[in-house]
């Protein structure tokens, strides 16, 4: 028997459904979950797609997480929305504040959102690539539960704490970029530990501060921040985005409150929205911008962040998505 099973996309989204509403999820706040997970399916990503699942069911099973939640957007200024989550995942959450988000930087030039009250486990890269699809540059932040040690120490204390960016390029498919502040992302190193394969060196450190290879060492002990002092720096600025800016809480603060039931932790996330043609070059930015792209890619080499990404969204819909036979059993399991 194949160690892995091929399903639809379709199929994965009435499994996704199924779990997560056996376990607590009411319609809404499934469909939200699942189609936040299928975009990481549809694009490959593997550590953010059906293999969060066990993790979101987990949380509604403990009550940890409410299925019924019905997020609240407040307009709290001219530039300003909050989104209170009301204990709920952040997919419905962003579902319900993007638009509101969209719409005032679109009248304004500029607007940034605060999501609190939620628990976030998903990529970064759908939100920004939505408001980037309607023509606003746009940034996200979220933190976690503690899990980066800061340069110099040997201890987890920043999650990893990842940004996404996107900008818009009309008639053509949004630059997007969605990266850790650590050297690798958590679910990476999971997915590592779990297939058995050993983790670049750099990745992070055993329990008594020592570099390793071994995913196992490292998920015991702590992941590194990408270059050092540099992916240190960025993960406490996320920390102050999107926890002290919004009134959040930071990633030691999650994880003293966290349950450890293998979902997310609560936090917040932090958005700001930008309407390119509101800053000095209207008829004239797009353009602009192509030609550094085109310059840019024009080198031998050289590609931008999200095309594996978009060739693999064109090919799914055919080849279907690939799925440890284990993690199918396990989500089965579930129901």
């Amino acid at each position: 028997m194949s160690d892995t099973v091929t399903l639809s996309l379709a199929e994965a989204t009435d499994l996704s459904t199924a779990a997560l509403t056996a376990n607590g999820a009411d319609g809404e706040n499934a469909s939200a979950v699942t189609d936040i997970m299928m975009r990481a399916e549809r694009d490959r990503c593997a550590s953010h797609g059906l293999f969060r699942l066990p993790g979101y069911c987990a949380s509604l099973k403990s009550g940890k997480v409410k299925g019924d939640a019905r997020p609240v957007a407040s307009e709290i200024a001219p530039g300003a929305v909050r989104v209170d989550g009301q204990g709920g995942f952040a997919p419905l959450a962003l579902e319900v504040g993007l638009p509101v988000l969209a719409q005032k930087a679109k009248t304004q030039g500029i607007a940034g959102m605060g999501l609190v009250n939620i628990y976030h486990f998903a990529a970064l890269w759908p939100e920004v690539e939505t408001l980037a699809e309607q023509g606003l540059c746009a940034f996200a932040f979220t933190q976690a539960s503690p899990m980066v040690a800061p340069a110099g120490g040997i201890k987890p204390f920043f999650g990893t704490n990842p940004m996404a960016f996107a900008w818009p390029r009309p008639g053509q498919n949004p630059y997007v970029f969605d990266q850790a502040s650590a050297a690798m992302a958590r679910g990476d190193v999971m997915i590592h530990a779990r297939d058995g394969h050993p983790v670049p060196l750099g990745t992070g450190i055993d329990e008594d501060g020592n570099p390793t290879t071994d995913p196992n060492e490292v998920l015991k002990g702590a992941q590194s921040p990408f270059g050092g002092y540099k992916g240190s720096n960025i993960a406490l600025m996320v920390e102050l985005l999107a926890g002290g800016l919004i009134g959040s809480v930071f990633s030691p603060e999650a994880g003293r409150l966290d349950n450890k039931d293998g979902g997310p932790p609560v936090g917040g996330e932090f958005l700001m929205a930008i309407d390119p043609a509101h800053f000095g070059d209207a008829a004239h930015w797009a353009q602009h911008c192509e030609t550094l792209f085109s310059e840019l890619t024009a080198m031998e080499g050289v590609r931008l962040p999200g095309e594996r990404r978009r060739k693999a969204r064109l090919e799914t819909p055919t080849s279907g998505i690939v799925l440890p036979r284990s993690l199918l059993e396990k989500i089965n399991g579930l129901m």
